[in-house]
């Protein structure tokens, strides 16, 4: 855990959980988590969103058997409301849930769809400094043809909230080229305060998809606005590309898996002998059944089969070619 003053520093972790496919990857990070952190110090939440105008159907997790075992590996289940997004963007729900934490207190928010692998008390988190995954390809932007660059249309964002963009830069990158420019994956993030987070967070969402600068005109928000506010919330709080050592989170401590056919044609042999072995109790196995991807990847071998199609020391460069091998193979569910 992060040192505050000498001594170690207790945080909050924290996911979202709700409905159909995340109540099943919450299950999955609960018990990888309880697993590996047996005598972790802070709290585990899954953040439940609530029905609401902003739902048309209730979000809440449905299945009591999840929510028995949800208890059992430790899970506090967090509701909270919806106010700026909801059905229509349910990626903002990780930036909502934020609202009801401890106030205070550090804290690390995970995609639901990740695996823990080992002890989270040995990632040297520094809470003043936020950071993100860098586990990211160059989805966003698109600049057009005729249209402003990288460097206008994120200039705009970071003149809109007064931040300095000059300091932003990856200087050792090309201009123009997107790793230039401070670009995260929303898989997992951290701060030492959830409010003062959040409400960042929130207020330039809200902002960005409401009245979105000139630059912006000829870009998609959807899915990308989480990604593209992340960087600039974590700026302002100072933090960066560099505030976490590599390869403790989305390496040997972290499983940002996404989709379990691509767990098993591109992530680590501890990350698939995890799931495997939490997957194995029979009082688990009788509830991840109930979700057909973990059903047939899991128990009915077609992860193996997905693996054996991967070189994982020579994996293809573009996640997108990962998943044509796996869909002309018959070995894509999501």
């Amino acid at each position: 855990m992060a040192k505050a003053n000498g001594k170690i520093q207790p945080f909050n972790i924290v996911i979202v959980g709700q409905t159909n496919r995340l109540q099943y990857e919450a299950l999955l990070f609960a018990a990888s988590f309880r697993a590996t952190n047996p005598d972790f110090k802070g709290r585990f939440f899954v953040a439940e969103p609530q029905p609401g105008p902003l739902w048309q159907d209730d979000p809440r997790i449905t299945n009591a058997h999840v929510l028995e075992l949800l208890d059992e590996f430790g899970a506090e289940i967090l509701p909270f409301e919806n106010r700026h997004f909801g059905q229509k963007y349910p990626h903002g729900n990780k930036i909502e849930a934020l609202s009801a934490l401890p106030e205070g207190d550090p804290f690390v928010f995970f995609d639901t769809d990740t695996l823990i692998l080992d002890d989270l008390a040995q990632v040297p988190f520094d809470f003043d400094r936020p950071s993100a995954s860098n586990r990211v390809e160059g989805t966003w932007p698109k600049p057009e043809l005729y249209g402003p660059g990288y460097t206008g249309i994120w200039k705009s964002l970071y003149d809109r909230f007064g931040l300095d963009f000059e300091s932003s830069l990856d200087l050792s990158q090309p201009d123009e080229y997107w790793r230039r420019y401070l670009y995260f994956n929303a898989g997992f993030f951290y701060y030492k305060c959830p409010k003062l987070f959040g409400d960042r967070f929130a207020e330039y969402a809200v902002e960005i998809r409401t009245n979105p600068p000139q630059e912006l005109a000829c870009q998609s928000l959807n899915p990308w606005l989480d990604q593209v506010v992340l960087p600039l919330v974590i700026h302002s709080f100072r933090g960066g590309r560099d505030a976490l050592p590599e390869g403790y989170l989305d390496g040997s401590h972290s499983c940002h898996y996404r989709l379990l056919p691509m767990l098993y044609a591109r992530e680590s042999d501890k990350a698939v002998d995890v799931l495997e072995e939490i997957a194995e109790p029979n009082r688990v196995k009788k509830v991840l059944k109930q979700y057909e991807p973990i059903k047939r990847f899991v128990y009915q071998n077609k992860g193996e089969k997905a693996r054996a199609l991967f070189d994982r020391d020579n994996l293809p460069r573009r996640e997108q070619q990962i998943r044509q091998t796996l869909k002309k193979n018959g070995l894509w569910l999501r």
